[in-house]
């Protein structure tokens, strides 16, 4: 492997050390991740190249290298840190969340708890709307097996032996057939092969919106694909975009939680959740993680 590049990025006192890594340490099989005590190598593709991500965390500093099978010009710091930040969660305003809610009568105690906590990133928009279109109505033992031979099939392979998680260009090579060998339903199959074949031909961009009317036409853009609802693109807003104001109403561990801090006897229905996090708007996605951190560090 050639030398690659490295940058060093300082993190925040209470950073959740552990909490990034285990979100990268679904896959035990570790076929486009490794991690190994205190780091993280990822494969992924970097202009089109095939790349080792490192990111090694000691003393509330994050080392990151980049080690690329292809031309150095692509070498950039520039992007590397953008890539890093935005993977550490680092783009997120935490600490004014903290500070609005954490004398909160029903959550203020939680956020205290676990101050510090963000929603560590997929490295690109598209692999976290293949996981969520994975991962719709299945369990996570069964989206993780079918994401790895997803990635076994027809990820790229770096030269220290790692895959990289495919992209839309390597998924539009693909038939629907072959996507069905993996695991896939043939509602995923199709989903996936149709947002794929738009980002290609330009109709769909997977850009991180800047303000509301770009989420909303982004959500609207992915709505009108057979095979996304509103739960997939939440999950994709949350994990690829840095959104935090999504709405995790439908999901059952963010429902559980709610039903346990609320000392409610009956369980929490989707309505009634999705009512009770619409008042924490622009923040409803960090609340929602924050109650899925009770029950799990890899699980949010």
């Amino acid at each position: 492997m050639k030398a690659g590049l490295f940058m060093e990025i300082i993190l925040p006192s209470n950073y959740h050390n552990r909490d990034f890594l285990a979100f990268h340490q679904r896959d035990e099989m570790g076929v486009a991740e490794i991690v190994q005590q205190n780091q993280i190598k990822k494969g992924i593709i970097w202009h089109e190249n095939p790349a080792i991500l490192t990111i090694a965390i000691e003393n509330n500093r994050a080392q990151i290298q980049l080690d690329i099978d292809g031309d150095e010009a692509f070498y950039s710091h520039e992007a590397l840190s953008t890539l890093a930040s935005h993977m550490l969660g680092l783009k997120q305003p935490v600490e004014m969340f903290e500070s609005i809610y954490q004398d909160h009568p029903v959550i203020g105690e939680l956020i205290t708890r676990q101050t510090g906590l963000r929603i560590y990133q997929s490295a690109t928009p598209f692999e976290a709307l293949s996981w969520a279109v994975i991962g719709q109505q299945i369990s996570l033992s069964a989206a993780i097996s079918i994401r790895r031979r997803f990635i076994q099939a027809i990820g790229i392979q770096h030269s220290s032996g790692l895959l990289c998680h495919p992209t839309h260009k390597q998924v539009i090579q693909c038939s629907e057939h072959e996507l069905r060998q993996c695991g896939f339903s043939i509602a995923k199959a199709k989903a996936l092969l149709n947002v794929s074949q738009l980002i290609d031909s330009g109709s769909l961009e997977l850009n991180i919106p800047e303000g509301e009317s770009e989420v909303k036409q982004l959500t609207d853009n992915l709505l009108a694909i057979k095979g996304i609802g509103m739960w997939t693109i939440n999950y994709t807003l949350l994990r690829g975009f840095n959104y935090l104001n999504g709405s995790l109403h439908g999901d059952v561990a963010v429902r559980r939680n709610l039903q346990y801090l609320l000392r409610q006897e009956d369980k929490v229905s989707a309505e009634q959740a999705e009512k009770w996090l619409a008042g924490f708007a622009p923040w409803k996605a960090l609340v929602g993680a924050h109650l899925w951190r009770q029950q799990s560090s890899s699980g949010y």
